[in-house]
């Protein structure tokens, strides 16, 4: 009997189904099959790039540098991270490291409290920033809030530690089928009324993709904009979206308006090691040459850290990733309409780059806890798609479906996703069509 605890107890894996290895965008198994990864945004350049393996060897040769003690290479790779990812964006002032992105969006948040004077956070419905300090505490969406949801029904939340105010999400899809909730196709950016609850607060902190919502230009200049007369300061969080995902370097450029602080996290450090950041503003930073920021930890831009990013970051500029993922991922959107124009089990289908949702018919994840462990459309389809070989992941919920491969992907891979997830829509089908019946 294995001693490890996993997230979800009530959940046991199947054996033979274990994960043992990995090369390129498959995952090896117990039983010597492989599975394509398809929902793996901590991973862009797949499994064990040799980029990757040759940057953890040579950083395991090096000293453990902790973050007060100056290295020279810690100090380059910020400055590589700038030129390459944030390339002409002349406001960034700096970059400080961090181990995940939860932890550099509580940074964040923390700091914005300190620097404003102010305690209450803006988030929008059905965010999802972390589970660490204050990035749990605007985390809203319902189902992951760190505590217990129990079997017998009951959830038990932990206390908040400031007080979260709530924005409308923009909507807007690919395709939506007519009558379906939210099925409006055209995104939209929140009236003045919507953004009241920015009046006050220390900071409002925005994602790209969570619950499938993808937010377009008029939605975010709109809500920098707030922030900005509210005297809030606003944070992009780019934990998924940032380093090529959504077929750009970085999500915000699409807009005209710039972030007063950016957070990365999963695919930072190429999937080798789990690596964070905060990036400031030089307006930003100006207020802290007058201060001493208190936040230290032992581990943040650790050797193994530094080198990963360096590595990731050489590699997705000279493939050009990002401009990969725009093309090949309006090519997998367009697969996606095609599939949910023939399948009755599609409601909605939302997406950028090499990041998309499906959502199916189920219960309003408003009043969803995830207090049960019976089946849902989103199961079926997940197993029926790993039966044909590929791996499509759901976030705990009963409706969505999220569709995110390496970056590294080719388009035999792309069709290969759209296969896969074909084969499972349609059991999904034949499963509202018996219960209909």
């Amino acid at each position: 009997m294995s001693h490890l605890i996993t997230s979800g107890l009530h959940r046991r894996p199947d054996p033979a189904r274990r994960i043992v290895g990995g090369a390129g965008v498959h995952l090896h198994l117990a039983d010597g099959s492989r599975l394509l990864d398809a929902s793996n945004t901590g991973g862009p350049l797949g499994h064990a790039h040799p980029a990757m393996v040759e940057a953890v060897r040579e950083a395991a040769t090096l000293p453990v540098v902790n973050e007060g003690n100056p290295w020279a290479e810690r100090d380059a790779v910020a400055d590589e991270l700038v030129a390459t990812a944030f390339a002409g964006e002349n406001w960034v002032g700096g970059v400080r490291f961090g181990m995940s992105g939860s932890e550099v969006n509580d940074i964040a948040l923390t700091l914005a409290q300190a620097i404003t004077g102010r305690e209450s956070i803006v988030a929008r419905e059905r965010a999802y920033h972390g589970l660490v300090g204050l990035s749990r505490d605007v985390t809203v969406q319902p189902q992951w809030h760190g505590g217990l949801s129990t079997l017998a029904g009951e959830v038990r939340r932990p206390s908040a530690g400031a007080e979260v105010r709530t924005i409308p999400s923009p909507g807007g899809s690919a395709w939506a089928r007519s009558g379906a909730r939210g099925a409006r196709v055209a995104s939209a950016a929140p009236a003045e009324t919507d953004l009241q609850p920015i009046d006050g607060a220390a900071a409002v902190i925005i994602d790209y993709t969570q619950g499938g919502s993808y937010y377009d230009a008029a939605y975010q200049d709109a809500v920098a904009g707030a922030a900005r007369r509210a005297g809030a300061l606003w944070i992009a969080d780019e934990v998924v979206t940032g380093l090529g995902r959504t077929g750009r370097w970085m999500q915000f450029t699409e807009g005209a308006s710039r972030p007063d602080i950016v957070t990365l996290g999963k695919p930072l450090a190429g999937g080798a090691v789990p690596a964070g950041a905060v990036v400031l503003s030089r307006r930003v930073l100006d207020v802290l040459e007058a201060a001493k920021w208190q936040n230290y930890s032992t581990f943040r831009g650790h050797p193994l850290v530094v080198h990963a990013v360096r590595a990731h970051l050489r590699v997705a500029a000279a493939e050009g990733l990002p401009e990969r993922a725009a093309e090949l991922g309006g090519e997998l959107g367009a697969m996606l309409v095609e599939l949910a124009e023939r399948h009755p089990s599609v409601v909605r289908v939302a997406g950028r780059g090499l990041h998309w949702t499906v959502e199916l018919p189920g219960p309003d994840w408003r009043t969803w806890t995830s207090t049960t462990v019976e089946s849902h459309l989103s199961d079926a389809v997940v197993g029926e798609a790993r039966r044909h070989g590929v791996q499509i992941s759901t976030s705990d919920e009963p409706t969505s479906l999220f569709i995110a491969p390496p970056l590294i992907i080719d388009r035999d891979g792309i069709e290969r996703i759209v296969s896969a997830l074909d084969a499972g829509l349609t059991v999904a089908d034949r499963i509202l069509e018996e219960r209909a019946a």
